[in-house]
């Protein structure tokens, strides 16, 4: 079965830097894009990032030119190097398959 599991949250202050992991097994990763979504207290889970198979990468308007998400096939990992973090970033941060599957989640704190 699919299984996405994230690590790497924290707490930051603003301005500073976290990497998330996403460790995926159950499918064939390389096969596959994979998504990285934010949820924040009170408000709707959005799209912060997407790779394909092939490395094509899209990123929310917010988040465009401060994080950077990868893919190491090898690994069946896809990261989200996340930079110059704003308070406004803090949210529980989650892995998908085409959004029909999760992992648990990782908490981002970012702290003025």
């Amino acid at each position: 079965q699919v299984q996405l599991v994230e690590s790497g949250g924290g707490l930051v202050q603003a301005g500073g830097s976290l990497r998330l992991s996403c460790a995926a097994s159950g499918f064939t990763f390389s096969n596959n894009a994979m998504r990285w979504y934010r949820q924040a207290p009170g408000k709707e889970r959005e799209l912060v990032a997407s790779i394909s198979s092939s490395g094509t990468t899209n990123y929310a308007d917010s988040v465009k030119g401060r994080f950077t998400i990868s893919r190491d096939n090898a690994k069946n990992t896809v990261y989200l190097e996340m930079n110059i973090l704003k308070p406004e970033d803090t949210a529980v941060y989650y892995c998908s398959l085409y959004g029909n599957y999760w992992g648990q989640g990782t908490q981002v704190a970012v702290s003025s």
